[in-house]
């Protein structure tokens, strides 16, 4: 089983017990703003198989986050392989999705760093991509923190043409090892 930890974080494989406060945040409208729609239940466990299937398949996924100190289910956070076909694709993708009262305390740049990390010192990948709408400033504010930098922008083939999130705006960060 893989597993990272920081300070304050673990970053760990899914167990059942998460797929409930997983659901929770994939519910709430705080949340999920800068994504297409709210998830049901079997959505959002849904895609909670679709993780374990990426750790399965890939070797890694988006690990469920847990606080050191009491354990509670925080989010995810790590590395995935985004489905859809653009121009930077394939790739490996970052992303992080924290539950609304865990926001603004520095958890999603923590686990995210580790994540870095983790993709190129353990997993070798050359370079990492992560990408948002260009109104998500949080989101971008953590790509930045991480070392990432802005690349381009594209609409996003997933949505359909005319969709209020339709356009994104790429970051990338490249493994330069020490010289």
């Amino acid at each position: 089983m893989i597993e990272i930890v920081t300070p304050r974080l673990r970053l760990r494989e899914w167990k059942e017990e998460d797929k409930e406060p997983f659901f929770k945040l994939n519910s709430d409208p705080r949340v999920m703003k800068f994504m297409p729609k709210l998830l049901s239940k079997q959505e959002s466990n849904d895609f909670v198989e679709r993780i374990k299937l990426g750790f399965k398949q890939d070797g890694y996924s988006f690990f469920a986050v847990e606080l050191i100190k009491d354990k509670t289910f925080i989010g995810l956070i790590g590395l995935s392989i985004p489905k859809f076909h653009s121009f930077f694709t394939p790739c490996v993708e970052i992303g992080w999705r924290l539950a609304y009262d865990y926001w603004g305390k520095g958890y999603a740049t923590e686990g995210a760093k580790a994540s870095v990390d983790y993709g190129f010192k353990e997993l070798g990948l050359f370079e990492i991509v992560s990408f948002t709408v260009p109104e998500n400033i949080r989101s971008r504010t953590v790509m930045e923190r991480i070392g990432m930098r802005y690349v381009d922008e594209f609409n996003h083939p997933v949505l359909p043409q005319g969709h209020p999130l339709e356009k994104h705006v790429l970051y990338k960060i490249i493994n330069v090892p020490y010289q």
